[in-house]
């Protein structure tokens, strides 16, 4: 007898108990008195929806002068990397979304985070969102980019070793630059804050997305980085760590060519300068989607970590065969000045 077609695809055994660990922690967390929380990102849109990004977790605000007060304070003074990772996720409670006077309802992912596109008609410009838990949860504010139809031009940057030194490429400095060290002693890439200023000031109107394979625990630590450190404010696109629903661990690649795609459809007479490095898979991914896209690449910049590379011109050749390739102009350099020199060479207005 013929096996009758699955009609549903059955989750990952990993993600499974992810589920049951994350329900077990949430139940201990409402027991002591935790209530859930929404953490609201910075958004985009077009004058007609909004990609509201959030997440919701289990938190307890402490009494005012309390103990616990004093202890969070000293902590914000020097937050470590692994406090991040400790939040307890909830997705049993639905978000209320408010902007420019509309409320709508929408639903935390099995992960705790809120990625929903909603309609809207508002204005290009910066305009505010409003997220909530529940009825009467605490609200939190966020700036949502309004990108207008008449922008052709955006700039998309890594993270990790592009903006930030992470040393990505080597595992165990990665591990203690992410989880151990101090969030104030982390150390922007030389020239990097600069070269982006440069691009959002010389094109004003136009937006300025973080695109990362980093956790969406780390986006409050990434926001205030950014912020410190005189980079234009601009959303991030991070993703969940774990086990997905067909797979033990979602890969950083996909997601990262899944968000190129995704701002492909949604905003076709975009061209965005495409920054990262050469420390993992940029070139790569910007390569391809190069090739597939060239309508919407206006060019791709690549920070190179080895000096040695840099010293040996090893870049220019790299440069020279994408640019073929592609269509588009690549440039390579060691720091932000370089390439933002190379990029205004190459007809990039800054």
């Amino acid at each position: 007898m013929a096996r009758r077609p699955r009609t549903e695809q059955r989750m990952h055994r990993a993600a499974r108990i992810e589920d049951a660990f994350h329900a077990l922690r949430a139940r201990r967390a409402l027991r002591r008195g935790y209530l859930p929380t929404v953490l609201s990102y910075p958004c985009y849109g077009t004058t007609e929806w909004i990609r509201v990004l959030g997440r919701v977790v289990l938190a307890k605000d402490p009494r005012p002068g309390s103990r616990a007060e004093r202890t969070n304070r000293k902590r914000e003074e020097s937050v470590r990397g692994w406090r991040s990772f400790v939040s307890v996720p909830y997705s049993a409670s639905d978000v209320i979304v408010e902007v420019d006077g509309t409320t709508h309802t929408v639903h935390p992912d099995r992960g705790g985070v809120v990625d929903e596109v909603i309609p809207v008609r508002l204005e290009p410009g910066i305009h505010w969102v409003s997220l909530r838990a529940g009825r009467s949860g605490q609200v939190a504010s966020s700036p949502v980019q309004i990108i207008g139809d008449d922008v052709t031009f955006g700039i998309l940057s890594d993270v990790d070793d592009t903006v930030m030194v992470t040393a990505l490429p080597r595992p165990l400095l990665a591990a203690w630059n992410t989880f151990v060290l101090d969030e104030h002693a982390r150390v922007p890439t030389p020239g990097m804050a600069v070269l982006l200023e440069r691009l959002a000031s010389s094109h004003p109107d136009s937006p300025v997305l973080y695109l990362s394979t980093g956790a969406w625990n780390v986006a409050p630590a990434v926001t205030r980085f950014l912020e410190r450190n005189l980079f234009p404010p601009g959303a991030l696109l991070l993703t969940d760590w774990g086990p997905t629903h067909d797979r033990l661990f979602r890969s950083g690649v996909e997601h990262k060519e899944q968000s190129l795609r995704r701002l492909a459809r949604e905003f076709p007479s975009v061209k965005w300068l495409l920054v990262g490095d050469d420390g993992q898979h940029d070139e790569e991914i910007y390569a391809r989607f190069a090739q597939a896209h060239p309508q919407n690449v206006a060019a791709v910049a690549i920070r190179q970590l080895s000096t040695t590379e840099s010293v040996l011109a090893g870049g220019r050749s790299k440069a020279e065969k994408h640019s073929q390739t592609s269509g588009v102009p690549w440039v390579y350099g060691a720091d932000g000045a370089d390439l933002l020199a190379q990029l205004v060479a190459v007809g990039i207005r800054a």
